[in-house]
């Protein structure tokens, strides 16, 4: 099994979830569309640390995303296990060009429409549900 990767859920204040689309130049999912913004943890990194610098890279974003839960995901190019966090971010972000193409806010109910409308990673469907499911027991 690969290494660990994290995703981040990023909620606004208003409780829109952002979804981008990754850039053409990516050699993995190019131009595809993600509910959560991530990628690997690098050897002795923890699953929030990982998550914390890919949120820097991608978008500029300085937080510490907490830790909701992790599982095997199988979805993606081989199985890994996936940390899934959270964080809620501001509108101010800085993408950066060579992994974001776009980024927008979406309503849960608009996302629910474009994760069947639109060409997402495998791996955006799986988590979201788990996170959906993970919020829902949580209330």
């Amino acid at each position: 099994m690969q290494a660990g990767a994290c995703k981040s859920a990023l909620r606004h204040s208003n409780a829109r979830i952002l979804v981008h689309r990754r850039s053409e130049q990516v050699s993995r999912f190019p131009g595809l569309y993600e509910v959560e913004v991530g990628g690997a943890a690098n050897v002795g990194e923890s699953h929030e640390l990982a998550a914390a610098r890919e949120l820097a890279e991608e978008l500029g974003i300085r937080a510490l995303p907490r830790l909701l839960f992790t599982f095997i995901n199988r979805s993606g190019l081989s199985p890994h296990w996936l940390g899934v966090h959270e964080a809620v971010v501001p509108d101010a972000m800085a993408a950066d060009p060579y992994e974001v193409a776009w980024h927008g806010w979406l309503t849960e109910p608009e996302l629910r429409s474009a994760l069947l409308e639109w060409h997402f990673t495998s791996d955006s469907h799986e988590a979201f549900s788990r996170y959906l499911a993970f919020r829902t027991a949580r209330s």
